[in-house]
């Protein structure tokens, strides 16, 4: 398996992220998605050299490009992404298969328009959109900051948005 881990952290890496979940799941690095940290020098520098893992800091066309070398790697990499709309970009709208199916979604900030729905958990309607579509596609959608403190799965939650 090269992907060994699916997250939505809105900090993307971090120490939780290193340590307390690469105790859980196998990890030799780390692949964080997003264009304004791949595209923003010092942004990119800082998330790269934040883990003490192999790390690439990649835009979503970038990471769509690279995906087929991803999977055939010996490595397993924590797949992260800064927000829901970039893991339903790479899940659902392109269709990439991981080979596991739970997306487990960490801290997302409070926000105006966001619903609370745990500790520094909080989802827009948009971001409620790409989770139902990520759960529709045949994933898991778990919320935990960290695996012992997890608040649900995204079924508990959706009603709240409407679906």
């Amino acid at each position: 398996m090269s992907v060994s881990f699916i997250r939505v952290d809105d900090r993307m890496i971090h120490g939780q992220t290193c340590t307390r979940w690469a105790l859980e799941y196998p990890c030799d690095g780390l692949i964080a998605v997003n264009d304004a940290a791949a595209t923003t020098p010092v942004l990119k520098a800082a998330y790269k050299n934040a883990s003490g893992k192999k790390t690439f800091v990649w835009t979503v066309d970038e990471f769509l490009r690279k995906s087929q070398k991803v999977l055939d790697s010996k490595d397993n990499y924590f797949l992260i992404t800064k927000n829901p709309l970039d893991m339903e970009k790479i899940l659902v709208e392109a269709g990439f298969k991981p080979g596991i199916n739970t997306v487990i979604i960490g801290p997302c900030n409070d926000r105006p328009g966001a619903v609370k729905l745990g500790n520094n958990q909080s989802i827009t309607q948009e971001e409620a959109q790409a989770l139902e579509n990520i759960m529709n596609a045949g994933y898991e959608v778990e919320f935990a900051l960290v695996k012992n403190e997890a608040i649900g799965n995204w079924r508990k939650f959706r009603s709240q948005f409407g679906f």
